[in-house]
Parts: C-alpha cells; sequence; structure tokens
C-alpha cells in the first residue's frame, strides 16, 4: 500500500476523533498517536498492515470537505459583497471630486463677482442720500438711480448668501469624500480578510482529498451523489413537483438559456464569467444577460429579490441554498437547478432538493 493509502487510512481513524484538525496541519503520513518502533516479526509470522478505508470513515472524509467548501463559499460572498461596495463607493468618490471641482469654481466666480459689486459700492460712496438729492439738477433721476443702488444692495446680499452657501457645499463635498475614503479603506480590509479565508478553506479541502488514493476518491464521489439523490428523493416525494406548473416570463427563458449554455465551464471564486463562474456569479450574469441586473451575490439576492413559494417557481427562478444563503442555482424546470457548485466542479445540472433548500426568489417579479 502507498504512502497516500497509509496517510489517508490513518486520517480517516482521526477523523472518528477530535483531533481531526491535526491531520490537517501535518504534511506527512498522520497517526492517532505516537506508537514505537516495531520489533521484527518471527519467521513465518504475517506482518499486520492497515486494513482498506471503510465507508464510513470515507463519509467523514465528505462531511469534512461539505464543511469546509461551506465555509469558502461563505467566505466567497462576503469577498463580492465587499467589492461590490468597494466599486460603488469608488464610483460615489469619483462623483464627489467633480462637484468639489465644479463648486471650487463656482466659488472663485462668485468671489470674483462679490469683489466687483463691492468696489461699485465703494465707487459711489460720498455725500448721504438727502445731501445728493437737494444738490441733483434732476431730483426724478437721482431717485431712480437710487432704486438701482437698492436693487443692486439686494443683488450683492444674495450674491454673499449663494457665496456662503456654495463654500458650505464645498466642506460637505470634501466630508463626505473622506468618508468614503474611510469606507473603501475598509472594505478593501474586509476584502484581504475573505480572500485570506477563502484560501485557506480551499486549500484545507485539497490537502485533504490529496490524501486519497484513486480508488479512494471515486468512492468518495459516489458518496457525495448519493448523499445528493437521496435529497432530491426526498424533496421529490413530498410531491412538490406536481404543484409546480409555472411557466417562464421571456426574461426568464433567456436567463436560462445563458445560465445552460455555461454549463461544463470551472468553477472559480469571485468570478462572473465569461469563462469561469462563482454560484451568484453565474446567476447575476445570467439575468444581466435578459436585461434585468440583480445583486451580486447570493445573500443580497435573498434579501433584495421578491420571494415566492416553491410551488410556485418557475424556470428562471433562483433557489437560494442553506440556512446563511451561501449557495444558489437557477430553476430550469422538471425538479432540476443548473449552478456552479464548488472549487474543482463545474457548471452543471442537479437536483433542486439536492441540497438544503432555502428558499425562492423571482428576478423579474
Amino acid at each position: 500500500m502507498g504512502s497516500g493509502k497509509r496517510s489517508l487510512t490513518m486520517a480517516a481513524m482521526a477523523l472518528t476523533c477530535v483531533c481531526f484538525c491535526a491531520v490537517l496541519a501535518t504534511s506527512g503520513p498522520a497517526y492517532a498517536s505516537p506508537t514505537p518502533t516495531p520489533t521484527p516479526a518471527p519467521t513465518g509470522t504475517p506482518t499486520a498492515t492497515p486494513g482498506p478505508v471503510s465507508n464510513k470513515d470515507l463519509e467523514a472524509v465528505r462531511e469534512k470537505l461539505e464543511k469546509l467548501y461551506h465555509e469558502a463559499a461563505v467566505a466567497t460572498d462576503a469577498y463580492n459583497a465587499a467589492e461590490e461596495k468597494a466599486a460603488k463607493q469608488s464610483a460615489e468618490i469619483v462623483d464627489l471630486a467633480r462637484e468639489i471641482v465644479r463648486g471650487q469654481a463656482k466659488l472663485d466666480d462668485l468671489k470674483d463677482r462679490a469683489g466687483a459689486a463691492a468696489r461699485a459700492q465703494y465707487r459711489g460712496g460720498g455725500l448721504p442720500p438727502a445731501a445728493r438729492l437737494w444738490l441733483s439738477d434732476d431730483p426724478q433721476q437721482f431717485l431712480d438711480d437710487a432704486g438701482s443702488v437698492r436693487q443692486g444692495e439686494h443683488a450683492t446680499k444674495g450674491l454673499l448668501g449663494e457665496l456662503a452657501r456654495t463654500q458650505q457645499d464645498l466642506e460637505q463635498y470634501e466630508k463626505d469624500a473622506s468618508a468614503q475614503w474611510r469606507k473603501l479603506e475598509a472594505n478593501r480590509e474586509d476584502k484581504a480578510e475573505a480572500k485570506k479565508k477563502i484560501k485557506k478553506r480551499i486549500s484545507d479541502a485539497e490537502k485533504l482529498e490529496s490524501q486519497l488514493e484513486k480508488e479512494e476518491r471515486e468512492r468518495l464521489a459516489k458518496l457525495e451523489e448519493e448523499a445528493a439523490h437521496q435529497a432530491q428523493s426526498v424533496w421529490l416525494s413530498s410531491g412538490v413537483l406536481a404543484d409546480i406548473k409555472s411557466e417562464a416570463s421571456e426574461q426568464g427563458k433567456q436567463a436560462v438559456k445563458y445560465a445552460t449554455d455555461q454549463i461544463g465551464k470551472p468553477y472559480e471564486w469571485g468570478a462572473e464569467g465569461p469563462k469561469t463562474f462563482d454560484c451568484s456569479g453565474l446567476t447575476s450574469q445570467a439575468w444581466a444577460s435578459a436585461g434585468r441586473p440583480i445583486p451580486r451575490t447570493s445573500q443580497e439576492q435573498w434579501k433584495q429579490l421578491g420571494h415566492v413559494a416553491v410551488k410556485d417557481m418557475r424556470p428562471g427562478d433562483l433557489v437560494i441554498y442553506f440556512d446563511d444563503a451561501s449557495h444558489v442555482g437557477m430553476y430550469i424546470g422538471d425538479g432540476a437547478v443548473v449552478h456552479a457548485p464548488r472549487p474543482g466542479r463545474t457548471v452543471t445540472i442537479a437536483g433542486a432538493g439536492s441540497m438544503q433548500i432555502l428558499g425562492v426568489v423571482r428576478p423579474d417579479a
């Protein structure tokens, strides 16, 4: 038996104990406890060798892999959410920067006009109005001029008021821009932390899978298929499929076509196509292609899109999975969804009930 076989055998034994995490932390073969160097067996006595990995042990491996990939999916949603927020905040900062430039130009213009008005008033000073009226050759002209002066004074006051308001707007724009920068930096940190967690979980899962022999990987794949089939059978036995009769909308048909056209393309966390996808990258791009932009992440799709009962779902609707809304697939009819499952897998068709359903949302409700 090869070293990979021994490593998996001992890892599977460790899985049944609390110390499973130690298996992931070691690079060489893992043992449940230190063992002394064996003494040579008497001539003719067969040497004991580890037996094949049992289905029970492989089931423990499957559950651990499922947990690791689920945690990676949750972190992927957090990464995608942070990336989406960062894009919005960057756009808002650009808009604020434009407002600051426009506000500064307006402020400079108002200052020039206010200065000109002040200089004009200064040149028009001198004798009091009563004295100028008594000395005027044309009292009516003086009164007309005095009215113009008052209008000019009112205009100047309005100009100064606008100047003050523009200054306040400019200061607010600068404060808003600073606040957005702080949020952007916080989101960058969130995104970096999520990225680190994703890579760690996927690395742990790949390391665990790499300890399997080819025959064991095949048995593990069958266990995964059996678990999915059993969940789908339970879902179908409820009679839910008999109640699902709704037809897709025109936009729903376009979204389904886009999603099914991607079958066979690899899963990649954070990807939105065209060559690779994660679960919500596939569904969001499918609906974008149908002319209906929707939130980027499965959690936001669950929060923001209209909810419908499972019995009322139609092709194009999104089936949200797990209590934390960390996975999503698109219903395509006949009790099936198209989805991007996890790292190491490709976009594929699966039973809609093969995973724990949280609920159904309709992008074009």
